[in-house]
């Protein structure tokens, strides 16, 4: 966890500000106005700088010299380094979930699936939330606290640059039967299928994400 947890009043503020960062209310690139951010949840400047130093330590907000805390954004090199990194890591959490899963993860696994599939068919855009409850309960299923921490930085980060971006259906759709052969490869305790899927899975991902990059750029 970052050294810096918030307390108090600098809980709901991180979490709100997380929120709007991930969703792209808040765009990559964006400052961080303290003025009118304070203003408008009518709060105090010292608990919002709190929230925020604890955003910058999540890897959400980065530090600029006469700018302030800004949203973090990458190019596709950046991105395609993101993903290097968290397929390291999240193929090995794939594995470990398979190993050490119970019938509580499982169970938690096939209704992230569920809810990402409702979220689909009712056509809403919040699609990050159920990116981040179905990774989030293979973690749990994981046991490796240290593997998690790093994995949903990396994976925050990723819906940070994504969020500047139109997601097509299709792309949600794929992402959700991979997530649904996952979780029955984890069930079944397949622990190296798995791990494959999680690769094959995050390549996939980075592949749209780079050909909508990509595509941004020349329009």
């Amino acid at each position: 966890m970052p050294d810096t947890l918030p307390r108090g009043l600098a809980v709901p503020i991180a979490e709100t500000l997380r929120e709007r960062i991930l969703s792209g209310q808040i765009a990559p690139g964006t400052r961080i106005n303290e003025v009118a951010i304070a203003r408008e949840l009518d709060i105090s400047r010292g608990p919002l700088r709190e929230a925020i130093r604890y955003l910058v330590s999540e890897g959400l907000l980065v530090h600029r010299p006469n700018k302030g805390a800004v949203v973090f954004e990458a190019d596709q090199d950046e991105v395609t380094a993101l993903f290097e990194l968290r397929s390291a890591l999240e193929t090995a959490a794939a594995r470990l979930a398979a190993e050490r899963r119970t019938r509580k993860d499982i169970t938690a696994l096939r209704r992230a699936c569920e809810r990402a599939r409702t979220t689909l068919a009712t056509g809403r855009k919040q699609v990050h939330r159920s990116d981040l409850d179905f990774h989030g309960a293979l973690l749990e299923a994981a046991r490796s606290p240290r593997i998690a921490e790093q994995v949903r930085r990396v994976q925050q980060q990723i819906i940070v640059v994504r969020s500047r971006h139109q997601v097509s259906p299709a792309y949600t759709a794929a992402s959700g039967a991979d997530h649904e052969e996952l979780a029955d490869a984890v069930a079944d305790g397949k622990a190296d299928h798995a791990a494959e899927l999680m690769e094959r899975h995050l390549q996939r991902v980075l592949r749209q994400m780079i050909t909508t990059m990509a595509g941004t750029a020349d329009a």
